[in-house]
């Protein structure tokens, strides 16, 4: 009997161990937040990334997608990261320079032409050096996703030069950076969450805001915004970040999976976002949005008072480097 027991259990133990390592291990689920709208490049990557994962593991994790604010603001969403009741968020530079400083050099004023620059700079050094910092306080940067340059809109008047701006109450991120760049071309900045941004525009709360042609598109601000300014005045990323709690529990091979699967998202992520910049413009102007250029050299003049404060600050020393490192490219 004893031995009837004991070969049966040997069999049994030979079958679990050829069942494939998915069958074994129990499902890890993972919710990862955004606040960008479904059709927007942040949440197609996001899901991209999501199925990439799920492949590569053999349905052992699954990653949910909460697009468009669902489970808080930016602001929200790094808290919980941070405490390890979010696993993952496709974020914005702004919130998390609160707790990481030295994200808001990336913003600094003109200090990109182009994206791919920055693209450059954010994948050197100056990205490795960000995402130790950011480690540091209980996330893990798995990649720095596109925001865009950023453009101005309004529902009052063309903004051609800083002075079009005096008087303006422009809505701003809870990102300083901006507010001292609003500021300092005369507008009155006030901050609203990007969910209620809309609403806010649409009531007059706001006369005006500023937004990559990605967002200002896919959130249709252009329905309540009938001139949008091409200033670029400045840069943003898109921290695409891990809780620390979370990662910690994951084995080895499945990090190396988390990623190889970031890599991927982030190259599709960039791509679409500059995709879909490069034609909005033409787009915007033929849904009845009056697009104008800008005397560019007035607002890099009206914005250096930002350099110097910002330069000279507590975070100054890295973000002469980034402004060096910028130079460079």
């Amino acid at each position: 009997m004893q031995r009837n027991t004991f070969t049966r259990s040997l069999l049994a133990l030979a079958a679990i161990t050829l069942l494939p390592i998915a069958a074994q291990a129990q499902t890890l689920k993972l919710t990862l937040g955004h606040g960008a709208a479904p059709d927007n490049p942040r949440n197609l990557a996001a899901v991209k990334f999501a199925e990439t994962v799920k492949a590569k593991t053999n349905g052992r994790i699954e990653v949910q997608v909460a697009h468009s604010a669902q489970l808080g603001d930016d602001a929200a969403m790094v808290t919980a990261l941070r405490s390890g009741t979010l696993d993952m968020s496709a974020n914005s530079q702004g919130a998390v320079s609160t707790v990481v400083p030295e994200f808001a050099s990336l913003g600094l004023p003109f200090l990109f032409s182009d994206v791919q620059k920055a693209w450059q700079l954010m994948d050197g050094p100056i990205g490795k050096e960000l995402a130790d910092k950011t480690a540091a306080k209980g996330m893990v940067l798995l990649g720095l996703w596109d925001n865009g340059i950023r453009q101005m809109s309004n529902s009052k008047r063309a903004i051609k030069a800083p002075a079009d701006l005096k008087g303006l109450k422009m809505r701003t991120p809870p990102d300083e950076v901006t507010i001292d760049i609003m500021k300092s071309m005369g507008a009155d900045a006030q901050q609203i969450k990007f969910s209620e941004l809309y609403v806010a525009l649409q009531q007059g709360v706001v006369d005006g805001q500023e937004n990559p042609l990605t967002n200002i598109a896919s959130a249709k601000l252009y329905e309540v915004q009938k001139y949008v300014s091409l200033t670029g005045h400045k840069y943003e990323s898109t921290p695409f970040l891990m809780s620390k709690r979370t990662w910690d529990r994951l084995p080895e091979a499945d990090r190396k999976i988390v990623n190889e699967a970031a890599a991927e998202a982030t190259q599709l992520q960039r791509r679409l976002n500059k995709e879909a910049d490069d034609k909005l413009a033409a787009d915007l102007k033929g849904k009845g949005v009056q697009i104008d250029a800008v005397d560019r050299e007035a607002f890099v003049q009206a914005s250096k008072p930002v350099y110097a404060k910002w330069t000279s600050g507590p975070i100054g020393e890295f973000a002469n480097r980034v402004v060096r490192a910028a130079s460079a490219n």
